[in-house]
């Protein structure tokens, strides 16, 4: 993507491109910074209290964890740990992942599948506590921000693609890509509501089938509860060393080299040091996911590829002419589509930013 913001855009958008991309990452690793200690607590409390009492999407903040130190105390010192393991890693290269990402994808299939089961089977016994209305706009202000995450089924399409010699068929490719894809998330959010009271629901879906539900064995309680610890624990460094690179490429001038201390000291350290930051100030994982996807994400899945939709069109018909044939051609081909993704964007924008300043949400 950046390879074909430097061939159509100018300076300035190449900038902006990169900008984007930089808040989008900090608001990947704040959110994964509060992933893993929310996680921790939730199960670390829960299993040294013993008590199951009251539903764990009722508790908060201030709640006993362990003796005298509440539950945002015990997700603090989580954090410590948790930077104290992972952090150092933004200061090196992370190379050879391939078996790691093999591992955490066969981790996200196996929980993922366990889910939706055991929430069909606990629907299926008539046990659902989840009886969603058919329709409630106060939540359209929240969907938006959300359902941005949705797009990260795209992060594949370039694997899928470049391998295909011949492209006849790729239309139909992607298309049944995407069917699949919304056909899970559709299967794991439907069963989520029947399954679940929406007063019960964790900002975390794998929380809820944590050690205190009485209708999930102690196994598969903890392989849960410890299953963003696993993943997302894998995916820091890398996404760190990511945006570190970013940072470095932004500020890149042609033949220049940068100090041994900016390099390996100042770029690492402005990496880390922001997500962690705004991981201690809070914990509340919708808000996060929201203001990233709403932001950020909405500027990478709609604004961005609507840009360079617009220019690599147009640099084209200068090139070769406006009528160049293209068996390849996209269904959604015609100009107003470019525009009707901006106004969406737009909309996404409104939307997230009313529910924030219209819901007392604490941060």
């Amino acid at each position: 993507m950046g390879q074909m913001a430097s061939m159509f855009f100018n300076k300035v958008g190449v900038n902006l491109f990169y900008l984007c991309i930089i808040i989008y990452l900090y608001g990947d690793l704040a959110i994964y910074a509060t992933a893993v200690p929310l996680s921790l607590v939730q199960v670390t409390c829960f299993s040294v209290n013993g008590s199951c009492g009251t539903h764990a999407g009722e508790r908060n903040d201030t709640d006993p964890c362990w003796g005298s130190i509440r539950r945002i105390d015990a997700y603090r010192i989580y954090l410590v740990v948790f930077t104290v393991f992972l952090g150092p890693f933004t200061f090196f290269n992370v190379q050879k992942t391939k078996y790691l990402q093999i591992l955490t994808s066969l981790m996200r299939w196996i929980a993922f599948i366990i889910m939706i089961v055991v929430a069909l089977v606990r629907i299926g016994e008539g046990k659902g506590a989840g009886h969603p209305p058919l329709a409630q706009f106060s939540g359209i202000r929240n969907l938006f921000g959300v359902c941005v995450y949705s797009f990260m089924c795209q992060h594949s399409l370039p694997s899928l693609i470049t391998p295909v010699s011949r492209k006849k068929h790729l239309t139909g490719l992607v298309l049944v890509d995407y069917i699949l894809v919304l056909s899970f998330y559709s299967l794991l959010c439907f069963t989520a509501i029947f399954c679940f009271s929406s007063g019960a629901l964790m900002d975390m879906y794998t929380l809820n089938f944590g050690t205190c539900s009485p209708f999930v064995p102690p196994v598969i309680g903890y392989f849960l509860g410890l299953f963003p610890v696993f993943t997302i624990s894998t995916n820091f460094p890398i996404i760190a060393v990511t945006l570190r690179n970013n940072w470095k490429t932004l500020f890149h001038r042609e033949g220049g080299t940068y100090p041994w201390l900016v390099d390996r000291i100042v770029f690492p350290l402005i990496t880390l040091v922001p997500p962690i930051i705004v991981a201690f100030c809070t914990n509340h994982l919708e808000i996060l996911v929201s203001v990233t996807g709403a932001y950020a994400g909405n500027g990478i899945q709609y604004v961005i590829p609507a840009f360079l939709v617009f220019c690599s069109r147009k640099d084209s018909a200068l090139v070769y002419g406006p009528e160049l044939g293209n068996k390849h051609l996209s269904p959604f081909r015609q100009s107003g589509w470019v525009w009707f993704v901006l106004f969406w964007a737009l909309t996404c924008f409104i939307y997230v930013t009313a529910n924030i300043i219209l819901t007392d949400v604490n941060l």
